[in-house]
């Protein structure tokens, strides 16, 4: 006598997210120093500059790419 088997249930495919985009960005103070950040967490490029502007406060420049 043969066990039965149960149905196999198929499983739905996982929509999969895209990752989310990874910016670096430079940053010179005003006395000459300089500094660079990972900014993980942003949803674009603007938000990404915000985020920087917000941490390091007061700049001479800042330029912000994104990280391949």
């Amino acid at each position: 006598m043969q066990a039965q088997r149960k149905p196999v249930k198929t499983r739905a495919p996982r929509a999969s997210r895209a990752p989310r985009p990874e910016y670096i960005a430079a940053v010179r103070y005003l006395d000459g120093r300089h500094e660079k950040f990972h900014v993980r967490n942003a949803d674009n490029l603007d938000d990404a500059r915000e985020m920087v502007i917000a941490e390091v406060g007061d700049f001479r420049s800042i330029m912000i790419a994104l990280r391949h």
